[in-house]
């Protein structure tokens, strides 16, 4: 089982390896798997005569809040974050501020640079 495990995992870095090079074929491969995936998943959901309308969405819900994903997905985390932070949303940001929150991760990725090149190094 792991062999097969293993075997997978790698065939998936090469396709995304691969794919990320064409960019366009790779957002239509993916949009169309996904549509094919929730096509499934309706139409067996059609073929199940007790799943009616109310019932789907209260099974739904009770997995969607059970697994915790209710909220992550409906709102998004970063949402969230910036709501318990108080952080103002980006379409409210000026300019300026958002220049300068990028000054910030870009100071912050040559620091990152700057500790792998001394580690490599060593």
């Amino acid at each position: 089982m792991k062999k097969i495990f293993h075997f997978f995992d790698k065939l998936e870095d090469n396709i995304r390896a691969t794919l990320s090079k064409h960019n366009i074929l790779y957002a239509f491969i993916g949009g169309v798997a996904i549509v094919l995936f929730w096509r499934g998943v309706w139409m067996t959901a059609d073929a199940i005569p007790f799943l009616t309308g109310p019932i789907s969405i209260l099974i739904s819900v009770i997995v969607l809040l059970g697994t915790g994903l209710f909220v992550s997905f409906f709102i998004g985390d970063e949402i969230i974050i910036s709501g318990i932070k108080k952080e103002k949303r980006l379409d409210e940001k000026v300019a300026s501020e958002v220049k300068t929150e990028l000054d910030v991760l870009n100071n912050i990725q040559k620091r990152l640079d700057n500790i792998e090149k001394e580690l490599k190094i060593r």
